[in-house]
C-alpha cells in the first residue's frame, strides 16, 4: 500500500440562530464538532495517512430538510407544523473533490501505485478514472452500497462494497 488519503472539511465553528425556536448554536460546542476535531487529529499520527482538508463554504443560510419540503409542498404539513429538527444549516465543502482529483493524476503520472480504490459514488470523478485508466492504473470504487451513475461505472475497472451493507431505520 502507498497510502491511504481521507479527504473533509474541518467542522462548523461558528454560531448561528435556529430560525425556528430562535435559539443560539454554537456550533463549535457540538458532539459532532469536538468528534470531528478528534478524528482529524488521530489521523494526522497514522502512519501512511494524508488529510487533505478542504473548505467548508457557510452559505450563511438555513434550509427546510428535503424531506419535510416535500411533506410542505404535498399539503402534509404547514409551515407552523416545522420544528427545530426540520432544518439545518446550510454550507457544503469546496476543493475536496479537486483535491482527490489531482491526488488521483499525480499518483498516476508518477507511476507510485498500480491499483487504486476510490470509496465515493460521485461521478466528478470521471476524469481523473479515465486518466488512471489510460496509464494502466486498475482503477476500483467502494460506493458503499450506494448506486452510481452509468457514466461512472463505464470509467472504473470494478465495483466493489467491502463493508456489510447497513440497514437504515425507517422514521
Amino acid at each position: 500500500m502507498y497510502r491511504i488519503f481521507y479527504y473533509d472539511c474541518l467542522p462548523y465553528d461558528k454560531k448561528q440562530h435556529n430560525p425556528i425556536t430562535k435559539k443560539a448554536i454554537d456550533f463549535s460546542k457540538t458532539e459532532l464538532y469536538r468528534f470531528q476535531i478528534s478524528f482529524f487529529e488521530e489521523l494526522r499520527k497514522k502512519r501512511k495517512v494524508a488529510l487533505r482538508l478542504g473548505v467548508l463554504d457557510d452559505r450563511n443560510k438555513w434550509i427546510i430538510k428535503p424531506s419535510k419540503t416535500k411533506e410542505l409542498l404535498n399539503g402534509a404539513i404547514q409551515i407552523s407544523d416545522l420544528t427545530e429538527n426540520d432544518v439545518q444549516f446550510d454550507f457544503s465543502q469546496k476543493m475536496v473533490d479537486m483535491k482527490i482529483g489531482l491526488d488521483i493524476a499525480s499518483i498516476t503520472l508518477k507511476k507510485q501505485v498500480d491499483q487504486i480504490i476510490l470509496i465515493a459514488g460521485d461521478s466528478d470523478f470521471v476524469p481523473a478514472a479515465k486518466l488512471a485508466r489510460r496509464e494502466g492504473i486498475d482503477f476500483l470504487l467502494d460506493p458503499k452500497w450506494n448506486p452510481i451513475k452509468p457514466n461512472l461505472f463505464e470509467h472504473i475497472d470494478g465495483l466493489h462494497s467491502t463493508f456489510k451493507q447497513q440497514k437504515l431505520e425507517k422514521k
